[in-house]
């Protein structure tokens, strides 16, 4: 993400403005970095660790936050999603005022949105059919989900915030609305029939009921839209819950990370920081408030839209936090190893998707298990994991010293 500045300079009678280089913003890419550094993480396997000592709340932790929850809450391998997709909006005024600085007209501007929201849906789907025997067309994948929403986002972009906001507001009650209106599943529901075990606990009762798993309207959709496309069996339903029309309030995510874009730039030099914490108090009071009365639960396997808010809430105050301790501060070394990985972050993505297992079985094949083991079996899995990590990075340091960056 660039911010470009520009400055008068006097010249004889006459003064010329000339475009300063590109700043980078230092906090959006390490967050960016710490979001795939996440993603990447998934390669650490704490859930195996815990499994060898139950007994240790420390690895319990470890793991939990390593995995999505079952349904409603959050942990932080939950804001993944989110943060990625909300830095996604925050990019999206600079690559705007970039591309306005090179006399790109509107309709250029759009035709190439068009074209990166169709690179991104099909990346998603290919990297989702890398070990199916035929395309596996699916749009719930963070790249997919992005990129259905993402020219939308960019028309939004130039519109004035009133008109931001209020398309935001309507995304997220028109979807509560219409989950609303679909009929709950009555008591007597087979949930079994759609993948979700026998006295699952997770299931709400009453109003809330209209969010269950696998029992709702975006499962509704996907029942008839994913059977329309070539597949090896009948679509039924997705093991995680996980659907296609989560991509509009996706897009409010979007519009969240838009606004602090464009509150990056108008506030620039300054860092919005005060402005970074009210929004997150404020969204994340309205999504508790939501769940907590009865009106719509925090659920990011569909995200409801009082996930939207409880996310969005959460990547603000992430932005303010790398904000406060880059821009202000200036404490930037540390934020180095992040920054690397966030400034090529889809190639992180890639790799973490592609290159996982030949890494692990080539570690394995030239160095043996030995090594792994050096603190016992039970921790193998963790350092080589570690290992694994070392070689992304060093791949994304590789890529960082010569300038390769992967762009969509």
């Amino acid at each position: 993400m660039h911010a470009t500045a520009t400055q008068p300079i006097q010249a004889g009678p006459s003064a010329k403005t000339v475009t300063a280089p590109p700043v980078r913003n230092v906090a959006v890419d390490a967050y960016r970095g710490l979001v795939m550094v996440l993603m990447m993480g998934e390669v650490l396997q704490f859930a195996r660790i815990a499994k060898a000592f139950p007994q240790s709340t420390f690895w319990y932790l470890l793991a939990y936050n390593q995995t999505h929850v079952d349904w409603a809450g959050m942990s932080l391998h939950d804001t993944i999603q989110p943060g990625f997709t909300f830095l996604a909006g925050v990019a999206l005024p600079y690559s705007i005022a970039s591309r306005k600085s090179k006399g790109q007209p509107f309709a250029k501007q759009l035709l190439h949105t068009i074209w990166r929201s169709v690179i991104l849906i099909l990346l998603g789907i290919f990297l989702r059919s890398t070990h199916s025997t035929q395309t596996y067309f699916t749009f719930e994948d963070t790249l997919t989900q992005i990129g259905l929403g993402y020219t939308f986002a960019f028309l939004l972009a130039y519109c004035r915030p009133r008109w931001q906001w209020i398309a935001f507001g309507a995304l997220l009650f028109g979807n509560w609305l219409a989950w609303a209106l679909y009929p709950a599943p009555g008591p007597g529901f087979d949930y079994t029939a759609v993948g979700v075990p026998a006295n699952w606990p997770f299931n709400f009762t009453g109003f809330l009921s209209h969010w269950n798993k696998n029992s709702n309207l975006g499962q509704a959709f996907d029942l008839w839209f994913l059977n329309l496309f070539p597949r090896a069996s009948r679509f039924a339903f997705n093991d995680g819950g996980y659907l296609t029309l989560s991509f509009i309030p996706t897009l409010g995510t979007m519009l969240l990370g838009l606004r602090a874009g464009e509150w990056f730039r108008s506030a620039a030099p300054r860092i919005p920081i005060r402005k970074f914490l009210i929004a997150a108090a404020l969204l994340m009071a309205a999504g508790l408030f939501l769940h907590f009365a009865g009106i719509c639960p925090i659920v990011k396997r569909i995200w409801t839209p009082a996930w939207t808010l409880f996310s969005g809430g959460v990547c603000f105050t992430f932005l303010a936090a790398f904000s406060w301790l880059t821009e202000v501060k200036q404490w930037r070394k540390w934020a180095f190893p992040l920054i690397v990985v966030g400034m090529n972050s889809i190639a992180a993505y890639c790799i973490a998707e592609l290159w996982r297992d030949f890494i692990i079985q080539n570690l394995r094949i030239n160095l043996g298990t030995a090594p792994f083991r050096i603190f016992g079996a039970a921790y193998e899995p963790l350092i080589t994991g570690i290992a694994a990590m070392l070689v992304y990075w060093l791949f994304l340091y590789w890529m960082y010293r010569r300038r390769i960056f992967l762009r969509v």
